[in-house]
């Protein structure tokens, strides 16, 4: 296995963060973790403070979910990623009704992709796309990757979920073989993975084939990620770490 750099997207504790801000933070680093991927933040916490924070324990900030970098959007997107000093600014969502109904849709999502890459990379900042369940649908008999691929400015990488890559029927493994040569971003989640609703589990725990997509995957970043989880957040983030670095032993 590869020692590919282990970050946790921070909204997997984001009731945590709401709590206690920094005390989280500081659980997170005692854990073992050494990076970090950002979301929102809570109230009254800015992207300078955060950073700070970040500082101050070792933390690398891996990357940025954010509202694309448009209109109203776009100097705050583009103030968050220069404060916190990192290089890859991603889309975690578009709405799947109108975008992932019809190649029309997917084409208007790719020209909104390609529209925020040129702010961007105007900023010096590589665009991602974080997918969800209903990209893997088929459409003129392709996946909704596969025309992503076709329309999508080749400087766009994805942020590929592996938990949604197989709720949305494809081979988490082969996806990521597919998509490797534009995929530095990689997010781990585990559990059932038969449906949307379901609650998630500790990295390891669940039904995804975590050794067999980390061995495929030419990531420059592994990131977990919990939407939500039966068992208690915390635990279950240490354990995915302590699973992932078993791994690369």
């Amino acid at each position: 296995m590869t020692d590919t750099p282990i970050a946790l997207q921070l909204y997997t504790v984001r009731d945590a963060l709401d709590a206690d801000f920094e005390g989280t933070i500081r659980k997170l680093a005692e854990m073992g973790y050494t990076a970090v991927e950002a979301a929102d933040f809570p109230a009254g916490v800015t992207p300078q403070s955060a950073k700070t924070l970040f500082d101050s324990l070792g933390l690398t900030v891996s990357s940025a979910h954010s509202k694309p970098p448009l209109g109203d959007n776009r100097n705050a997107a583009l103030e968050k990623l220069d404060a916190l000093g990192c290089d890859y600014m991603v889309i975690p969502w578009l709405d799947p009704d109108p975008y992932f109904v019809d190649l029309d849709g997917i084409k208007r999502a790719c020209d909104l992709l390609n529209e925020s890459n040129e702010v961007a990379q105007g900023a010096g900042l590589t665009l991602a796309y974080h997918n969800h369940w209903f990209e893997p649908v088929m459409i003129d008999g392709k996946t909704g990757f596969q025309h992503m691929l076709d329309y999508m400015d080749e400087r766009i990488v994805f942020e590929l979920d592996v938990y949604w890559t197989k709720v949305g029927g494809l081979d988490p493994v082969e996806t990521v073989k597919e998509l490797n040569p534009r995929m530095p971003l990689l997010h781990l989640k585990d559990g059932p993975a038969e449906a949307i609703e379901q609650d998630m589990t500790a990295v390891g725990s669940g039904t995804v084939d975590i050794p067999a997509i980390v061995s495929a995957s030419e990531a420059k970043w592994h990131i977990v990620e919990l939407d939500r989880c039966a068992t208690d957040m915390l635990d279950a983030v240490a354990q995915s770490l302590t699973y992932l670095k078993g791994l690369q032993s």
